[in-house]
């Protein structure tokens, strides 16, 4: 489960239920002294209905797309919101039947209408749709510390004049220069340098419109087969850092820690190392 991948949407669901469960010991009526603990229907179909809806959503938001789960036919967090809509609904009509309403009825009503109203919400208002925990800057070396580093990630230290340029590396090969290797400087008589010959070729592999950077998302983001299948087979979680080695019109090709190469659909935000 990734939490970063929760939104502010999420966050007013999250305290929706909690404010649904405290007031399932509130009570019902203002003379009965009975609370919905006492009401096995009206317990299980809006307050637990309500919180289990929350907790459905919750976690089936914070799973990897690539793993979606469902239920009756439906993935998880689209069976949540059907709880907590079906809650709210409830809870108004059980609120027309009680000759005096008590605490433990108004609570759970605006509680119950939060929630249905956030769970509803989230995926179609943008303010809703923002991380609810900021993603951290990527840390230094997140892979390969120690004397023999990990392929290329940032702070990494170079071997033998080989890397992609990442944060605080070489700078990136000029034009006739193959990617992982240094020029070597050749002195002509006298300590000149000498010159390279006019309208030589770029040696293959040498960058021409694009060159590979590090960047890490801001959240969660699929990657997705560059066989143009519709399933994810990667997600790009924040805090890390990944490789372009290509660009394709406003997407770009991936490439994840474990060497898996993908599309990323969705560059909006990107931080580039």
């Amino acid at each position: 489960m990734n939490i970063r991948s929760l939104t502010r949407g999420d966050g007013v669901v999250i305290g929706a239920a909690v404010l649904l469960f405290i007031a399932s010991f509130l009570d019902l009526s203002s003379f009965s002294g009975v609370n919905a603990w006492d009401s096995l229907n009206l317990l299980m179909s809006v307050y637990l209905a309500g919180v289990i809806g929350a907790a459905v959503i919750v976690v089936g938001r914070a799973l990897p797309q690539s793993q979606p789960r469902k239920v009756a036919g439906l993935d998880l967090a689209q069976f949540g919101v059907a709880l907590t809509v079906f809650a709210a609904w409830t809870e108004l009509w059980t609120l027309f039947t009680f000759p005096s309403v008590g605490a433990g009825l108004i609570l759970g009503l605006i509680s119950a209408l939060i929630l249905a109203g956030g769970a509803v919400a989230t995926p179609l208002v943008p303010p809703l749709q923002a991380a609810l925990i900021s993603a951290p800057k990527p840390q230094a070396a997140p892979y390969g510390a120690g004397p023999n580093p990990g392929y290329g990630y940032p702070g990494a230290q170079q071997q033998a004049g080989h890397g992609y340029g990442y944060p605080g590396g070489q700078q990136q090969p000029q034009p006739g220069q193959p990617y992982g290797q240094q020029v070597p400087a050749e002195a002509t008589a006298g300590g000149q340098a000498a010159a390279a010959p006019a309208g030589a070729a770029p040696a293959a592999g040498a960058p021409t419109d694009f060159a590979p950077f590090w960047f890490a998302v801001p959240v969660a983001r699929p990657l997705y087969g560059e066989d143009g299948s519709p399933a994810p087979i990667a997600e790009l979680a924040p805090g890390t850092w990944y490789l372009a080695v290509e660009q394709r019109g406003q997407a770009l090709i991936a490439q994840t820690q474990d060497g898996r190469r993908g599309v990323l659909q969705d560059t909006t935000g990107i931080q580039r190392g």
